[in-house]
């Protein structure tokens, strides 16, 4: 059916809440644009004149479109290089979706978006449809063609999985730059001392190459093995440089709500080290540095004012 400009505005009103659920689902920026279309596509295809309420049709087309991708995903995962870590999103991304409440900010930090791959495919709608979008378990239980006691059972479960006491500390650009800068001059000072006074006793550091990067094929745990690690991979090296193209630029930014380290080679966007501050100190470094995974941070980077690089 031909889509007329009222049916297009419908959808564009829609348009970020629906990138905002697919992004959180999916840990993607990529497929989630890629989901959202193919949503487009099925309301160009759909009789919306019989459709009653756009944006329920809407949310269960493109959850059942999301549904579909995490099960391929975790097939692609299983043989997947390395440590799998979401792709980052810069501060001001659509995507991000509402930042109202801890809850909505967590949702998409990368480490609850990394925890949540421990979820099924159905307790990670139900999470992130409740906790990030406050929708009724009733409407819930409707777009998954589930009973509602079923949702709230599923949505137990959900928080049971992803149950975490830690309290993480909300920042903004002036406050991320601060903690990047300190991080960054404890990573450089040769002193391991200076970099475990900042992370927490279990600290753990992930790093997604994805095969294409060098990067540890698994976590590092413990805030002395941590600090070791990183003050190795911040030691200048050209050997280190040549695999990323180039020497890097060091910017400080905010990045899935957190304070994030990012690596700039050129126009491209070469490494996102997104820093999981909590008020105990640094409990994670979620390191993306997969060229596949970092091509919506190159076009929102290039989008951006980042302002002056970090002196090291």
């Amino acid at each position: 059916m031909l889509v007329g400009a009222h049916d297009v505005e419908v959808f564009e009103r829609a348009r970020p809440r629906l990138e905002a659920i697919a992004y959180r689902l999916l840990g993607s920026a990529n497929d989630a644009e890629d989901a959202v279309q193919d949503t487009f596509l099925r309301w160009q295809a759909a009789e919306r004149e019989l459709i009653e309420t756009p944006e329920a049709w809407l949310t269960k087309v493109l959850t059942n479109l999301c549904l579909n991708r995490l099960t391929s995903a975790r097939a692609r995962r299983e043989t997947y290089v390395g440590q799998w870590l979401p792709e980052p999103v810069f501060a001001g991304d659509r995507m991000l979706g509402p930042s109202d409440t801890v809850e909505q900010r967590e949702s998409v930090s990368l480490a609850m978006l990394t925890l949540m791959e421990r979820l099924s495919a159905r307790e990670r709608v139900v999470y992130v449809l409740r906790e990030a979008f406050g929708y009724p378990h009733a409407e819930i239980a409707e777009v998954l063609d589930l009973t509602e006691s079923n949702c709230q059972q599923i949505h137990r479960r959900a928080r049971q999985h992803l149950a975490d006491e830690r309290r993480r500390v909300p920042v903004d650009a002036a406050a991320a730059r601060r903690i990047v800068e300190e991080f960054l001059a404890a990573a450089l000072s040769g002193r391991t001392d200076s970099l475990v006074r900042m992370l927490t006793d279990d600290a753990i550091s992930i790093g997604d190459g994805g095969g294409v990067v060098f990067s540890v094929p698994h976590p590092i745990t413990g805030a002395l093995r941590v600090a070791r690690f990183l003050r190795t991979l911040f030691t200048p090296s050209a050997a280190k440089w040549e695999m990323i193209g180039g020497r890097p630029d060091l910017f400080a930014a905010v990045a899935n709500g957190v304070p994030a380290l990012v690596m700039v080679v050129g126009d491209r966007v070469a490494g996102v080290f997104a820093l999981d501050v909590t008020t105990d100190g640094i409990a994670g470094v979620h390191a993306q540095a997969n060229p596949g995974k970092l091509r919506h941070a190159t076009r929102q980077w290039a989008a951006a004012a980042p302002g002056e690089p970090l002196t090291w």
